[in-house]
């Protein structure tokens, strides 16, 4: 026992350590534009941090196409530990990524009691570079979340099989309710728990029992997880209308269903291939043209191996559970409901692979056992794969130093992705790269001509560096694609402004407000016009107060240019008592926040409605160069 104890010791310390050596290098790596901004860096809720808003928000939000109320709670967290310090925020990654390695450990000796075996599936998960994606990018903490909770869950079903307490039961619902609130995709924990039934918890027997026993203790099994299928089936709907809220659902109309099942049945074998030869891993895989014949290919490979796994039930037991826990496991996210644009996503194998790595732990340990010198054979092989998978994993994970340097690689390692051209443009963008982010977004448009959102960032990239021609005709070429885009007519509204086009500005100023009537900033230059322009014939006090007070109740009441704009509406309407009132909080607000080059020009405009006398100037855009709203 003390051996044994030891050993498990021994392997706790040994996974520990090198999970912590090959991931070691993310404290140095960036946040990536390609969904951290919307999980963390630009969304204002998540850097409230934890407060009651927020915590009522993340339960009622549909934000991100998904209700995963647990995840953003645990990003509201890392906000207020870290602040936007991405070594912070990839630490705690890296924190989950350990815990569920050591807990699938643990649990797996629990349920079966081969220390060794488990180690070694153990290693394979923790250091896989299909992983890397779930640990290194910050957006997909939900993974990381769902496997923590997959992983209690299982435990919790094994402590209750063993002595089946109510409370032992009710931890087991409490655990997958969270996992279902960090993400999704762990709707299939009832089904693999069945799995787990036959093998190796040993509660179905199919082999040399009665069939009138099998069926009563089978329809026993079921009757027992009735509550897990019920919030299975809760998970889906409301999963269902999140996503469809957020427009991530494929018609199929755009997908259709033969194209669907083609792709999935590809997906599956190419996520085998990977885990056995993990080469050009990407961020984005597009959907690609497969010829008929591969699929043919793919199916008959995929039927093979099953009817192998149901042949092999009696003897090769591991064999079935861990096929199906793969194949089952990646259900949900295998593109039959397609959501998003990408045909896999390496993400999808963090918890599915498991299955795999069971059946070559306890695989090879059988090949193994028929040589002499089995120890000796066994610790070679494992040596080799796990230096092996540690040196994949660590240059992989470079890629993941920055968003430039990680779609760059995915450019080069897929084929016709306009996605990767796209973010590659953006993150060159934000670098002011200007000249390589027009390159790239000119490719996504040349592989996706109707890729309207190119069009706008186009239109936005010629704009900063000063080429207006070409700005105004790629936010045209936006609106032909989409016309109901706002944001491009509001930035044809600030060229406009800038080129003194009073007229021009305000329509397309209004045109956005008639799509988004909620835009503030929008909301902002249309009142400061109305207010403010030294052409009598645009001024309109009425409507600049109505703009600026709708303003204010966009929870923009504490924002000093809301109430700016306020008071020039007041003041143009003769409300100068009101203009004074309201500039002074503004003025306050700007010494508060530490916006000293707007208090200097609210101070003047304060004079100004003291002296009972409008404020008149040409630059409406204050907001550009001075804070946003």
């Amino acid at each position: 026992m003390d051996k044994a104890r030891h050993i498990k010791i021994f392997i706790c310390f040994f996974l520990t350590l090198i999970t912590f050596l090959v991931y070691f290098q993310m404290k140095n790596h960036d946040f990536i534009v390609y969904d951290d901004s919307g999980y963390v860096t630009n969304n204002a809720n998540v850097k409230k941090g934890l407060t009651y808003k927020s915590i009522i928000w993340a339960f009622t939000s549909f934000e991100s196409a998904n209700w995963h109320p647990v995840t953003w709670l645990s990003h509201m967290a890392d906000y207020d530990l870290y602040r936007l310090n991405a070594k912070g925020h990839k630490s705690t990654n890296l924190i989950l990524h350990i815990i569920n390695t050591i807990i699938l450990f643990l649990l797996l000796n629990l349920i079966t009691g081969e220390l060794w075996k488990n180690g070694f599936v153990a290693a394979l998960f923790s250091i896989h570079p299909l992983h890397v994606e779930s640990v290194a990018w910050i957006a997909e903490r939900k993974d990381l979340l769902c496997a923590f909770f997959w992983f209690l869950s299982i435990w919790a079903y094994a402590r209750y099989v063993t002595c089946q307490t109510k409370k032992r039961y009710a931890l087991l619902v409490i655990f997958f309710s969270l996992g279902l609130m960090s993400k999704p995709m762990i709707v299939t924990l009832p089904f693999t728990l069945l799995l787990l039934d036959f093998w190796p918890l040993e509660r179905i027997k199919i082999f040399n029992t009665d069939k009138q026993l099998f069926c009563k203790n089978f329809i026993y099994l079921l009757k027992e997880k009735i509550p897990l299928f019920v919030l299975t089936l809760l998970s889906s709907i409301i999963t269902f209308f999140a996503q469809k809220s957020g427009g991530a659902i494929n018609s199929f109309d755009c997908l259709p269903l033969k194209k669907r099942i083609a792709n999935a049945a590809f997906a599956y074998i190419k996520y085998l291939f990977k885990t056995i030869w993990p080469d050009q891993l990407g961020v984005f895989y597009p959907y690609p043209n497969i010829q008929p014949c591969i699929i043919i290919i793919c199916c008959f490979t995929i039927i093979l191996i099953t009817v192998f796994a149901l042949l092999k039930a009696r003897k090769f037991s591991y064999v079935t559970t861990g096929w199906f826990w793969y194949v089952g496991t990646l259900i949900p996210v295998i593109g039959i409901v397609q959501v998003g644009e990408q045909s896999m996503a390496d993400r999808y194998s963090y918890i599915p692979l498991i299955g795999i790595f069971i059946i070559i732990s306890w695989g090879a340990s059988d090949i193994i056992k028929k040589f002499n010198c089995k120890k000796t054979l066994a610790g070679f092989f494992s040596v080799i794969v796990i230096t092996s998978l540690c040196i994949c994993t660590f240059f992989q994970l470079c890629y993941w130093k920055d968003s430039v340097t990680l779609f760059r690689h995915t450019v080069s390692v897929t084929a016709n992705n306009y996605t990767a051209h796209y973010v590659l443009g953006q993150a060159l963008k934000e670098q002011k790269k200007f000249d390589k982010a027009i390159y790239h977004y000119s490719q996504t448009l040349k592989i996706n001509p109707g890729y309207y959102i190119a069009h706008f960032n186009l239109g936005n990239t010629f704009g900063l560096k000063e080429n207006i021609k070409k700005a105004i005709y790629h936010f045209e070429q936006t609106l032909a694609i989409c016309p109901e885009f706002a944001p491009a007519y509001y930035n044809m509204g600030q060229i406009f402004i800038n080129q003194e086009k009073t007229g021009k500005a305000i329509f397309c100023l209004n045109k956005a407000l008639s799509i988004n009537p909620s835009m503030k900033q929008a909301l902002y230059n249309l009142s400061w016009i109305y207010s403010t322009c030294n052409d009598g014939k645009f001024r309109d006090g009425n409507m600049a107060f109505k703009l600026a007070q709708k303003l204010c109740e966009l929870n923009a009441i504490d924002q000093p240019l809301a109430l700016d704009a306020l008071a020039a509406a007041y003041a143009e309407t003769n409300q100068f008592d009101k203009a004074v009132s309201t500039a002074e909080k503004a003025y306050n607000l700007t010494l508060l926040y530490n916006i000293n080059d707007l208090a200097a020009d609210i101070k003047k405009r304060l004079l100004l409605y003291k002296a009972k006398k409008t404020y008149r100037h040409a630059d409406t855009i204050y907001y550009k160069n001075k804070t946003a709203l």
